[in-house]
């Protein structure tokens, strides 16, 4: 019989490092997000308060409130106008960017990677070039010659297709990153779909939010834009914010009760649009 036994360990067993309870992290997350909440919401709560006062001067609180300014803003003529030409400008910016930006971004992920190396330099060219001197640029242009589109809409339209290069383009990779692209359609053309079939009934489907992303990212960008709108159409073509820009002077509770409707609008579509996109796998059984 072997009397030979194995060594005993005498050192003490490691302790774990000191654990953070879940409680203890939620409390923590939630003052940093009053702090952070509390300066983002306090300048939007004090314009809403503005637009609905009747006087507000020495103090604290506004005298009375009123909805006389949001109703002058909506039986005013020329804000109506100037609100159908900003959404008409950036609802065909959005449009073409789509139909121009997503085959590129299909083909990109799915057949050529180079190209993919090549839009991530390009989609830089928006936030590299300030937009004073792109807008000179298009002013020498486009002022006169075969195509004098200065001062019009369509000028306009396309040099928003440009700024939501950047958005559409990085919003439409990333949702065609989250499920198997090559994998779709190849089981589509073995079931003996054509490649554009696959394309519009098996990849489109699956990149419903990515979409959605894409379009409202872009809009709530493309609605603010002043640089481009002033010098490049001025008031030949007045959008909602040169519109902004010309009343500005007028009353500020005026231009506060326009600046929280365009805020409220964009907040309604967000959550109109806000949706959950998601890969349906077929049954067990179906056909």
């Amino acid at each position: 019989m072997s009397l030979i036994t194995e060594p005993r360990s005498t050192a003490m067993p490691a302790r774990d490092g000191p654990t953070t309870s879940p409680a203890r992290r939620l409390r923590l997350h939630v003052w940093i997000a009053i702090p952070v909440f509390t300066a983002l919401a306090l300048p939007l709560l004090a314009t809403l308060l503005y637009a609905v006062s009747t006087r507000w001067g020495a103090t604290l609180l506004p005298d009375g409130l009123t909805l006389e300014w949001l109703a002058r803003l909506w039986s005013t003529p020329r804000f109506i106008a100037a609100f159908g030409r900003s959404l008409f400008v950036v609802a065909g910016a959005l449009m073409l960017s789509l139909v121009l930006i997503l085959p590129v971004a299909f083909l990109a992920h799915t057949r050529y990677p180079r190209l993919d190396r090549w839009m991530n330099v390009l989609i830089l060219a928006p936030f590299a070039v300030p937009p004073v001197v792109s807008s000179v640029g298009l002013l020498q242009l486009y002022a006169g010659g075969p195509l004098p589109l200065v001062g019009t809409p369509w000028i306009l339209m396309l040099t928003y297709v440009s700024i939501a290069l950047p958005f559409m383009y990085r919003s439409l990779i990333n949702s065609l990153r989250s499920f198997e692209a090559n994998e779709l359609m190849e089981a589509a053309q073995l079931l003996g779909a054509s490649p554009l079939t696959a394309f519009f009934n098996v990849i489109l489907p699956n990149m419903r939010l990515g979409i959605r992303i894409a379009i409202f990212l872009s809009f709530s960008f493309l609605i603010g834009e002043f640089v481009f709108a002033n010098m490049l159409v001025g008031t030949r073509f007045e959008t909602l914010q040169i519109y902004l820009f010309n009343v500005r002077r007028e009353s500020g509770h005026f231009t506060s009760a326009l600046v929280i409707t365009l805020f409220v609008f964009i907040l309604i579509l967000t959550w109109l649009g806000n949706g959950r996109g998601e890969i349906t796998a077929p049954e067990a059984g179906d056909t």
